[in-house]
């Protein structure tokens, strides 16, 4: 069986880096039914509490995030350098950096929010 989709070879450093915050960018390769970001925060930075129906992966290459999951963020978790966190579908979530870090999140499906700008949770919590 023959797919009509074109395999694509990307090399992270030819990719555009993307402000998102002063203190967090990221870098996109995209699917059809995944997504693939390299996530570099600055230590201290914030990802604000928020959920989305893409089902989650984070590989943590270097440094450490703290997650306080659920609505009531009950359960907190610090994922390290070498440790992966999977975070299903629907699942709020919030993030601190503990140090200055460098994460690959991986999507499915894709984060279309991420896509089209509207990712306002990020600013929404700088502004408020």
């Amino acid at each position: 069986m023959s797919d009509s989709s074109p395999v694509r070879h990307v090399r992270w450093d030819d990719l555009p880096v993307e402000p998102v915050t002063d203190q967090l960018r990221r870098k996109l390769v995209t699917g059809e039914r995944m997504m693939i970001a390299q996530v570099f925060l600055d230590e201290g930075a914030v990802v604000p509490k928020h959920s989305h129906h893409n089902e989650q992966i984070t590989y943590i290459l270097s440094g450490a995030l703290h997650f306080w999951i659920g609505e009531d963020e009950a359960q907190e978790i610090v994922v390290r350098a070498g440790e992966v966190l999977h975070i299903p579908a629907h699942v709020p979530h919030k993030a601190l950096a503990l140090e200055d870090t460098l994460d690959v999140d991986i999507f499915s499906p894709p984060r279309e929010d991420w896509l089209d700008g509207t990712d306002t949770y990020f600013h929404d919590a700088q502004d408020g």
